[in-house]
């Protein structure tokens, strides 16, 4: 008998993505060797005591074999994630490891990133660590945890060698991340949501984004995975907390079922074109420049709005402003100096960058 739906199809999301690694490593290192997908490998139960049973069988990967890491807060997303890595590597050829990021908010956070920590071994992973960060305020409680976090797993990915990081997004977590965006009103990028492979050299994978959150709780209840429910996730002074238990179930209540699917969708849609756009802007970039490499406005003028903006967009961050801190009204402004110009006078932009125009050109630069 096979494992339940739930185990079974985390694992064949993380099996594609695996699968996905080691054919990329393989190509990257020069190697004929290829990752099998699990032909002709036992079909085995997982166990969440010592070293996997498909450990035991096949042999744990060699210490020259790629890492891959997920990064683990010991929700119920995050543990289905590491139990399926920890049953699907050693398939592939892969070794697989943990990190959990205590980002000491809550009393008890150490505590309890060690028993996660401690969990994660369990399951047959190696290495794994607790890493302990510092919450700045920049941008708010919930994005300063998010860059404190991903500047611990980047640090980990870097010290451990890493192939790659896996995430535990969901489906779920895609349609809130949409509707986030939609509020933002920051345009079509805002609404493509998380993707699927991200960071540098594609370093963090989300196998789960097709799966529902409750796929991910019900695996980790068949397999008896210990979960822990974090109170920020259901603490309504948090954005995301609000819109997942109050903003979700209302547009579900009006609209039916389907929303977060059809949600999901659109992000998939709108990243499709954002890329699309992305890739025109870039293309562009070098016609609507003087030979000293300043835009011209009427150059500028010709084109799409749409590619307009993201030459300009990227034009002001690589002037010198964050790109975190670029919002669409500051683009618009930019966008009235080739549009609506009567003559006004510079734009402010984040990192003390000005857009100006003189003489028929966009002089972008530190102020």
């Amino acid at each position: 008998m096979g494992p339940h739906p739930a185990v079974a199809a985390i694992r064949l999301a993380v099996r594609r993505v695996l699968h996905d690694i080691a054919t990329g490593q393989a190509a990257e290192h020069g190697s004929t060797a290829h990752a099998s997908g699990g032909h002709g490998a036992v079909a085995v139960a997982h166990r969440t005591g010592g070293p996997s049973t498909a450990q035991r069988h096949r042999g744990p990967a060699p210490a020259t074999a790629p890492l891959v890491l997920v990064a683990c807060s010991g929700g119920a997303d995050s543990m289905a994630l590491a139990s399926a890595l920890a049953f699907e590597a050693p398939r592939l050829g892969l070794r697989a490891g943990g990190v959990t990021v205590d980002h000491g908010l809550q009393p008890g956070s150490a505590l309890r990133a060690d028993e996660v920590a401690l969990r994660l071994r369990e399951l047959g992973l190696a290495p794994v660590e607790s890493v302990a960060v510092t919450v700045g305020r920049d941008g708010g409680p919930e994005a300063a945890a998010r860059d404190a976090r991903y500047a611990a797993l980047d640090a980990a990915a870097e010290r451990h060698g890493a192939a790659a990081v896996l995430l535990g997004h969901t489906r779920d977590d895609q349609a809130e991340t949409v509707l986030l965006g939609l509020a933002r009103g920051s345009g079509i990028r805002s609404l493509s949501g998380m993707a699927a492979v991200s960071g540098a050299d594609g370093r963090y994978r989300r196998p789960f984004l097709q799966l529902d959150r409750q796929t991910a709780r019900k695996a980790c209840l068949v397999q008896s995975l210990p979960v822990w429910d974090d109170p920020h996730n259901t603490d309504p002074a948090y954005t995301r907390s609000r819109l997942r238990h109050e903003g979700l179930p209302a547009l579900e209540k009006a609209l039916g079922k389907g929303v977060v699917e059809a949600l999901a969708r659109t992000a998939q849609l709108s990243r499709d074109d954002a890329d699309a756009l992305d890739a025109w802007a870039g293309q562009a970039e070098s016609s609507v420049r003087d030979a000293e490499g300043v835009l011209e406005c009427a150059k500028l003028y010709a084109l799409p709005p749409a590619v307009r903006r993201r030459v300009l967009r990227r034009a002001a961050i690589e002037a010198g402003a964050p790109a975190g801190s670029l919002f669409a009204r500051h683009i618009e402004e930019m966008d009235r100096l080739i549009t609506g110009w009567r003559g006004q006078g510079a734009i402010n932009l984040p990192g003390k960058v000005v857009a100006q125009r003189q003489g028929g050109r966009l002089v972008i630069r530190q102020g």
